[in-house]
């Protein structure tokens, strides 16, 4: 689309100053690139329809437009279809699997995430932050950006001692007889169910985890034992979800490391001593909570690592932002945290970004790990499989059972990828398994089904397709309607990445679906005369091509069978 808005620019600077911001409509009847008038009618002192009247009258079509006509306060402009058929079907034939890489300025970035608790096994909260930072570290790798992935294991705190606690105390030296972090999560639970009738656990939690920073042998003995089983069980997991990080953090390396920070803190003035031994940070003129960086026994808490682990980052790798993959129950945290930085004279602290997302809920309400109502990620992920598995038997009862393992992966895993991103990730969700794998609706299945359709009318085709032909047969509205969909696919892909959210593809590749198969239904293709097949295989080869370019942004397979 890249050269036809310029050549609508082209023609708008002759009567327009200034800059010139253009827009898609979404109504093909009102064309394929707008000109809103509003910026306008200040300077000008009328009405905005009245302005875009009269512009329109004294702009010229000239190729590759072909109309030029007011609507209300716009200035559409209309593209001649062949034109803009053969410029976007040979550029997807042309790029293929980089179709859509748009051009721009190309940045180290880190992403740092899901940062579990060692604690506890992977649950339906950490798939969100996971799901969420492979497919936003896809989109900006897509355009160039050298992203590095980064996970920070919290291995160390009050939460991982309540675990080994109930585990030293009641666990009576057992090995894991589960998957070894579900192992060691059962005792985080066991914990909180004890307290209610044994208060005094939390003194000797808080002890134990004095004990861990002093050194105690037989605590940290402990803390090394659970925290491995906790660690073996999540690479399980990433394995399984194709997760790989470039660099893993551990909490417990750095923890004691930050204090020098908080020292400098004192001295320049950044942070105060208090009365009790504590150190704060007083932040209310800036409009935000104190906070407390060292606690009143010179333990750290979160934010004193944290401290240290941004300046860690920007040494270790040079980048230009940080992101900071979170839910939206750290908001005030980060908000602190990058404040502090701000204070202490970091000049990198502007770079530091927390992207936030909304909570996962059940039907049935919020998950809550200490009482152990949670959905565990492993589970999940193989009731999803189990239900893939279940409606490709009823489809296809002639299929091998290694063939169905194997698809029953694909759909099940993307059917709750998609579930999942297609939300805005700002937004609270409620996650339902069995609506998520249905073949028909805003789903993945439907998204992975319209590929595999095309794959198998490919298939049957069973010859080269053309990569040239008569585009001015390409003229239903729904071809139309397709190529433009097409186009707007390098767009789509660049908004994804410049506000961090893969559910505007999601909803590009729901509305490219729902229009192939629309067309397909209303547009025989093998069946047409030879100029019109050739035409309408090359678009549903690049629709084809399209759609897995955008599932494999999302961390989705899409599938040649379903």
């Amino acid at each position: 689309m890249e050269q036809f808005r310029k050549a609508v620019e082209e023609i708008l600077k002759k009567e327009v100053k200034g800059a010139i911001a253009l827009e898609i409509p979404q109504n093909p009847a009102m064309g394929d690139f707008a000109f809103p008038c509003f910026g306008l009618a200040k300077e000008l002192k009328k009405n905005p329809a009245a302005i875009a009247q009269e512009l329109a009258g004294k702009l010229n079509p000239k190729a590759p437009i072909q109309k030029i006509e007011a609507k209300g306060p716009y200035v559409n402009f209309f593209i001649v279809k062949e034109n803009m058929a053969e410029a976007i079907l040979h550029a997807v034939t042309k790029e293929n699997g980089t179709y859509g890489a748009t051009k721009g300025k190309k940045e180290k970035v880190l992403l740092e995430f899901p940062s579990p608790n060692t604690n506890k096994p992977l649950h339906l909260g950490h798939l969100r932050n996971i799901f969420l930072g492979m497919s936003i570290s896809n989109i900006l790798e897509f355009l160039g950006n050298r992203v590095y992935r980064v996970n920070l294991n919290n291995d160390r705190g009050i939460h991982i001692c309540k675990s080994m606690l109930a585990y030293q105390k009641f666990g009576k030296g057992r090995e894991p007889d589960k998957k070894s972090d579900h192992f060691v999560g059962d005792f985080y639970v066991l914990y909180n169910q004890k307290l209610k009738e044994m208060p005094a656990l939390e003194q000797e939690a808080q002890s134990m985890l004095r004990k861990w920073e002093e050194g105690d042998k037989e605590v940290r003995a402990l803390w090394k034992q659970m925290n491995q089983w906790a660690l073996q069980g999540f690479e399980m997991t990433y394995c399984r979800l194709g997760m790989v990080f470039d660099k893993t953090y551990n909490e417990s390396a750095f923890f004691d490391k930050a204090k020098v920070m908080v020292e400098e803190g004192l001295k320049k003035g950044v942070f105060e001593r208090q009365e009790d031994g504590s150190v704060l940070a007083p932040l209310e003129q800036y409009g935000l909570p104190n906070k407390v960086v060292l606690r009143k026994d010179q333990t750290s808490i979160y934010i004193t690592q944290d401290m240290y682990l941004a300046k860690k980052k920007f040494e270790d790798f040079k980048i230009d932002r940080s992101i900071y993959l979170v839910g939206s129950e750290q908001n005030l945290h980060f908000q602190q945290l990058f404040k502090i930085l701000e204070l202490l004279g970091y000049p990198w602290a502007k770079q530091c970004l927390h992207l936030s997302y909304g909570m996962v809920y059940l039907p049935q309400g919020r998950m809550k790990s200490r009482e152990g109502r949670v959905v565990d990620a492993d589970d999940l992920l193989e009731e999803m499989e189990k239900l893939a598995a279940a409606e490709i038997r009823k489809r296809h009862p002639e299929l091998k059972e290694k063939e169905v393992k194997e698809r029953a992966k694909q759909i099940g895993h993307g059917a709750l990828r998609f579930f999942i991103l297609k939300v805005d990730a700002q937004k609270d969700m409620v996650y339902n398994p069995e609506e998520s794998i249905a073949f028909e609706g805003e789903t993945g299945p439907y998204v992975q089904y319209a590929h595999a359709r095309i794959c198998s009318i490919l298939k049957k085709h069973g010859k080269k397709i053309p990569e040239k032909g008569d585009f001015s047969l390409l003229n239903s509205p729904e071809e139309k309607q397709l190529i433009k969909a097409l186009a707007t696919f390098p767009e789509t892909v660049h908004a994804a990445a410049m506000h961090y959210r893969p559910s505007l593809l999601c909803q590009y590749l729901i509305s490219l679906a729902q229009a192939c198969n629309e067309f397909y239904h209303q547009h025989p293709i093998l069946q047409a005369e030879e100029k019109r097949r050739d035409a309408r295989l090359l678009l549903i080869s690049c629709i084809r091509q399209v759609l897995e370019n955008g599932l494999s942004l999302l961390g989705i397979e899409a599938p040649g069978e379903m």
